[in-house]
């Protein structure tokens, strides 16, 4: 009898084994300051600018032109490690000095330890800006982690010489070109090293690259020589239609040969400035470097998709490539991200699992970054395990020109999260960078956008008709109907998410002529 019970045992673990096996491994490529306009196959980018691997996972699955992914680093993976909108995220503060930031593990969750309870091998190899307790043995089983958040010394390192955390251990200085360092190590995670063949695995593997200073690999620094870029019509102020605090936005200045070149007020504004940063360069020049380094992602992105294939796993894998937010270059007189126009924080998405998800299909619905995370939990067959803000996308992966009748919003509260964001602020707290808190809503090819400023006017785009967002159709009054729409649209996803804020929003001021 007991040798039965243990035959029956053997047989129930053997099973549970299979079963593992037949569950999807889950590759979540995440980049850094990113934009879509970087990648070949999207509308919108550099001509002479090529990504031959991000094309060809294009090509194996399902592309979106309109991603909301989120509105700047820490937010962003603040969503992607709750499936909550930033207001949703309790705890999650900044502290210290920047990037400081803290949150209590007890009351604010990520899902990747709800994952290892129910067999999945998790593992997180890159930047981490979500609090200085980077979750090893917790949430994740393997990681190598860039800890801004707790070495702030180091916080500017994007692209070499990091202080490394290898499964919870002390910081190791590492040197080496970081796009390439990660490649390789999650390459090696995916062929088998450090970690169990047994079970299914997660991995979200999070470059520093784009991110300022945006350094180029050294075999890369003679890519797309020459190349130019037209300049973009709003990059002066003033810009009619747009909110007060976008008229003060002021980073270019013409050159001595009329391209846009940074004004000396704007250097010191993004990691790796200094007083001579950028010194006489010119737009072009500061475009074409970004777009160098994003070469590396594009070969790193090709390296990781062959070890898939070679290690036999490519089918029986959701790859999912996106970034934490797009940025601007001069589009509406930005070098930055945070501003709820499309150049700033749009990003690349792309969902591909041979056999399963349609190839080289591409899909115009609007989507957000809390989305991601009920679409993984789907494909693993594994219930959310609280109420999360997002829509399962399995459905546009299904059929990309599906119907899809949700709006996607994007909140933007600044450096405040969870409660703090209950009450919106009067004071210098509602700008963050010189940004305003805002609330965006994206449905079908019209965006809203409204500003958390008392009386300041709202904004409405067609992105279709006007994908440069130039033209405040809210300051039309025969969009008044349309308009309206969106605002109690806005409101009622407020009223869904749980948003405190909902019944604090300042007035609006009608800018309809």
């Amino acid at each position: 009898m007991k040798h039965s019970a243990l035959l029956l045992l053997a047989f129930v673990a053997s099973f549970a084994h299979a079963a593992d096996s037949r569950r999807p491994n889950i590759l979540f490529i995440y980049t850094d300051d990113h934009s879509y306009r970087t990648i070949s196959c999207y509308e919108g980018a550099e001509p002479w600018a090529k990504t031959p691997n991000m094309d060809r996972l294009a090509a194996r699955g399902v592309r979106f032109t309109h991603a909301y992914i989120g509105t700047w680093c820490m937010p962003s993976r603040a969503t992607m490690l709750t499936g909550l909108h930033q207001f949703g995220v309790q705890t999650m503060r900044m502290e210290g000095k920047y990037p400081g930031c803290e949150y209590d593990p007890a009351k604010c969750k990520f899902w990747p330890a709800e994952f290892r309870k129910q067999g999945y091998q998790t593992a997180q190899i890159g930047k981490w800006h979500t609090g200085t307790d980077t979750g090893f043995g917790r949430d994740w089983d393997y990681q190598i982690v860039w800890n801004r958040p707790k070495y702030q010394d180091n916080a500017g390192n994007y692209y070499y010489d990091q202080l490394l955390c290898f499964n919870g251990g002390e910081p190791k200085l590492t040197k080496g070109y970081s796009t390439d360092n990660y490649t390789q190590w999650a390459a090696d995670y995916i062929r088998g090293q450090h970690r169990d063949a047994a079970k299914p695995w997660y991995l979200w593997l999070c470059y520093g690259g784009v991110h300022s200073p945006y350094t180029p690999a050294d075999r890369h620094l003679q890519d797309y020589a020459g190349s130019k870029v037209p300049t973009p019509k709003d990059i002066y102020p003033p810009r009619p239609g747009k909110p007060d605090y976008m008229q003060k936005i002021n980073t270019w200045a013409p050159g001595p040969n009329g391209e846009p070149i940074l004004r000396k007020s704007a250097k010191g504004q993004e990691v790796g400035d200094d007083e001579k940063v950028g010194q006489g360069r010119t737009l072009s020049d500061w475009v074409v470097q970004y777009n160098q380094a994003v070469r590396a992602l594009d070969e790193g992105i090709g390296k990781v998709l062959a070890a898939l294939e070679e290690s036999g796993q490519l089918k029986n894998t959701l790859v999912i490539f996106t970034s934490d937010q797009g940025f601007a270059w001069g589009q509406h007189g930005f070098r930055h991200k945070l501003a709820p126009y499309d150049a700033n924080i749009r990003s690349p998405l792309v969902i591909s699992m041979p056999g399963t998800i349609p190839k080289g299909k591409v899909c115009r619905a609007p989507v957000g970054g809390v989305d991601l995370v009920p679409t993984i939990h789907h494909f693993a067959g594994l219930k959310l395990p609280w109420a999360m803000h997002g829509h399962d996308l399995s459905p546009l992966l299904k059929n990309p020109d599906a119907k899809w009748p949700h709006a996607t919003m994007m909140p933007f509260t600044g450096d405040h999260f969870g409660a703090d964001t209950d009450h919106i602020p009067t004071d210098e707290h509602l700008y963050h960078n010189g940004v305003a808190w805002y609330l965006m809503l994206t449905e079908g090819h019209l965006k809203y956008i409204r500003t958390l400023v008392a009386n300041e006017i709202e904004e409405l785009y067609d992105l279709q008709a006007d994908p440069e967002e130039l033209t405040n159709l809210a300051a039309d009054s025969k969009h008044a109907a349309t308009l309206k729409k969106f605002r109690e649209a806005s409101v009622k996803e407020l009223k869904r998410t749980h948003a405190g804020m909902t019944d604090h929003l300042p007035p609006v001021r009608s800018a309809a002529k």
